[in-house]
């Protein structure tokens, strides 16, 4: 099946978990059922070895089997996004596993070496596209301090298409969108909750953890989007933010632990989270999720009306 990649980066880009067993070792098949779910609520992209997914948390071998098997389980029915990252060794062993599972892009994480220059991400770039044998390139940006002639540079790369842009700095997005290439796509990297100030400046479409539990509640916030509605995009999102409030706890820490908690809670256990990240969530924590997941009715997987 052919797909419009450049279209669908428009749309929301679901960032899967990394499903694990009661040992902790990675069980692919545990997300079948979110998959399906998340395709037939029209979300437009799928992602894995993103952060929801604990990139860093895996080992390269783990990272390259995810791929392999999210790859079937989405069996052409969308693009598939495969995120790579870390050592530049790392990132084209998993850039080169992902080719050759079918991914349709790459989605580089920022290098997050202490001594991370401008001219030194251009080549590493390059070398991460190359191994891929050319597949098209997003950059996911958590840090804007490049400014925008320099993330200007990256665009410029042959085969960026686009920019997963995760700071909450929208005059800064606005900048680099005006130095950048006219072909990049630019996608709000800060889920839900940031999409209407970054679509205000230029973005279009956004990053999605909430689409592992709610992803018809993603899918309707970015059809108000898509259509101007700012006022109902804000309506549909206060009544997701309390997620987003609790993944935002302890640094960030509970991002990946409120996702995979809420999976629990709604029947589609996908396991624990690998440490740094937070486990379990606290008592105060868990309850204001569970009031959440009630309150929305999640726990009987209803869908969310248009």
């Amino acid at each position: 099946m052919t797909h419009d990649l450049k279209k669908a980066l428009t749309g929301i880009s679901g960032i899967l978990v990394t499903p694990y067993d009661a040992e902790g070792e990675i069980a692919p098949g545990k997300l079948a059922p979110v998959i399906d779910r998340t395709l037939e609520a029209g979300v437009h992209i799928p992602v894995v070895n993103g952060n929801t997914g604990e990139y860093y948390a895996l080992t390269n071998e783990e990272a390259c089997t995810m791929v392999r098997e999210v790859a079937g389980m989405v069996n052409g029915r969308a693009p598939l996004l495969a995120g790579v990252g870390r050592g530049i060794r790392d990132a084209c062993a998993v850039a080169r596993a992902s080719a050759d599972a079918g991914a349709d892009a790459l989605m580089i994480h920022q290098p997050p070496d202490p001594f991370v220059s401008p001219r030194g991400t251009v080549d590493y770039v390059r070398a991460v596209r190359d191994a891929s044998g050319g597949l098209p390139i997003m950059l996911y940006l958590r840090n804007d301090a490049m400014g925008p002639e320099g993330i200007a540079r990256l665009c410029e790369i042959e085969g960026v298409m686009g920019v997963k842009w995760a700071t909450p700095h929208p005059l800064n997005l606005a900048r680099a969108i005006s130095a950048a290439p006219d072909h990049i796509v630019w996608v709000g990297g800060l889920a839900e909750v940031w999409a209407p100030p970054l679509y205000a400046v230029g973005a279009r479409g956004f990053t999605s953890g909430l689409i592992n539990v709610w992803p018809e509640r993603s899918v309707a916030i970015h059809a108000a989007l898509d259509a101007g509605d700012y006022a109902q995009a804000n309506r549909l999102i206060a009544g997701m933010r309390l997620f987003e409030d609790i993944r935002a706890e302890e640094h960030n820490g509970t991002n990946v632990t409120g996702v995979k908690a809420a999976l629990m809670a709604i029947g589609q256990d996908c396991g624990a989270t690998r440490p740094p990240s937070a486990w379990p969530l606290t008592e105060r924590q868990q309850a204001a999720l569970d009031q959440f997941i009630a309150e929305n009715r999640l726990d009987q997987l209803s869908e969310e009306p248009a």
